[in-house]
């Protein structure tokens, strides 16, 4: 499977030698009797540095199909109404890996978000699936989706290209964009992150310079790949917060050539450039943000995507874990594999996940806090480990199967009892 890279680049890519037109965006006769289509994730105004477009050339238009109705199918998938919030640190158990036929859009579920499709935010989805999605397509219209395996890899087919898509890698797919999910090596779960605010982008690196953490030359977009059935498929549309179905006479994957700049995009984790310190006290969690969306306050994202992997730690005289804080920004937490190194007393397994809303003190647990206070400080590379965190400015709401569901642990707060007081002279 080939793939393009560079990140928010402007790619051209046809499946057919002559497919694409030279020099104009939609002529008259597009080549072989394809269609010209724009696909826009950004608005027609937008600012050259901002717009995100890509022209598509199909076999046949997307306006061709019927009314979409109501889906029931998934009734996890939810937005939270606000009335299962609590101030509480939360952690879940992993879900347990699906039985029976279960694709990727009925394995999904909701367990936060904030904000809205109109007004920005996100939703925190987990997933887990059992079957290959064939002749379905999923649209979400609400938001892009960052989606995160922690086990099976996931062949995510776009209207733009195929992608595999292992744990420890990222998949990105614009918000509007239809795909499907097929499982490659059985059944998977991990973690999505939908954004309904501005488009995920690279952070800006200010005194780091020109180099350093996520590079855009390691984002992989995918070369066309089209798909010639002519069956019935079915459409699921995530559209205002609900599921919709409709279906077409044909596989929606019949895009030709393609060129634009609003493209899915696949990531490895591990070539991710982790800036440290080398002398004291260790940077801010920030410094591990591979992608950003901003909001309209410079500086306070409406969500940040930070990971914590293999590194190496040298500080002298550092408390090397994460320190105790209260944050204005609410953090969703999850593991791919191994263990936190905040959290080595246990409960913090492979698939679960935790929340720590804003002004909630979190921190070290109390044996992890206890070895890292007595170490005889060396430089120590943490391996096999690979943390994440989705990072909001507003509350993190939690569903009614987040907090219901049978997967809250309800003895979270015990990790922090038995702290000894300090002894003042």
């Amino acid at each position: 499977m080939r793939y393009q890279t560079g990140f928010l680049n402007h790619f051209a890519s046809e499946a057919v030698t002559g497919a694409l037109p030279e020099g104009r965006n939609s002529p008259q006769k597009p080549a072989f009797g394809l269609y010209a289509e724009q696909f826009s994730t950004s608005a027609f105004t937008t600012p050259r540095v901002e717009n995100r477009r890509s022209w598509l050339y199909r076999m046949r238009p997307t306006t061709e199909h019927g009314r979409f109705e109501p889906y029931s199918g998934n009734p996890r998938l939810a937005a939270p109404d606000g009335s299962h919030t609590t101030p509480n640190r939360l952690r879940w158990d992993p879900l347990p890996l699906a039985d029976g036929g279960v694709d990727f859009v009925d394995g999904l579920v909701t367990f936060g978000g904030n904000g809205s499709p109109s007004e920005g935010g996100i939703g925190i989805h987990l997933y887990v699936a059992s079957e290959t999605m064939d002749a379905r397509a999923f649209q979400n219209s609400d938001g892009e989706m960052l989606i995160v395996p922690q086990q099976g890899t996931l062949r995510v087919v776009t209207e733009l290209g195929r992608m595999d898509v292992p744990p420890g890698h990222i998949a990105l797919v614009p918000r509007g964009m239809r795909f499907r999910v097929e499982l490659v090596d059985g059944p998977a779960r991990g973690y999505v992150c939908e954004n309904f605010g501005a488009p995920f982008r690279l952070p800006d690196l200010g005194p780091i310079g020109a180099n350093g953490l996520a590079n855009p030359r390691d984002f992989e977009a995918p070369v066309a790949w089209f798909e010639n059935r002519d069956e019935e498929f079915e459409i699921i549309q995530k559209f205002s917060g609900s599921l919709w179905r409709t279906t077409i006479n044909r596989s929606p994957f019949d895009v030709v050539a393609w060129h634009g700049n609003s493209a899915p995009c696949r990531y490895d984790l591990a070539r991710f450039n982790t800036i440290g310190t080398v002398s004291f006290d260790h940077p801010d969690p920030s410094i591990f943000t591979v992608l950003t969306s901003p909001s309209d306050t410079p500086g306070t994202a409406n969500c940040d995507f930070v990971i914590f992997p293999p590194r190496w730690m040298v500080g002298e005289d550092t408390f090397r874990p994460p320190w105790f804080h209260r944050n204005v920004m609410s953090e969703f937490m999850g593991l791919v594999t191994g263990a936190y190194d905040a959290k080595e007393g246990g409960g913090f397994a492979p698939g679960g996940a935790s929340l720590h809303n804003q002004f909630n003190g979190h921190g070290p647990d109390v044996e992890s806090t206890r070895k890292a206070t007595e170490a005889q400080l060396a430089p120590t590379k943490i391996t096999d480990t690979l943390a994440f965190m989705f990072e909001s400015r507003s509350v993190i709401h939690t569903t009614e199967f987040a907090m219901r569901g049978g997967l809250l642990q309800s003895d979270y707060d015990d990790c922090w009892r038995g702290f000894p007081k300090a002894r003042l002279p």
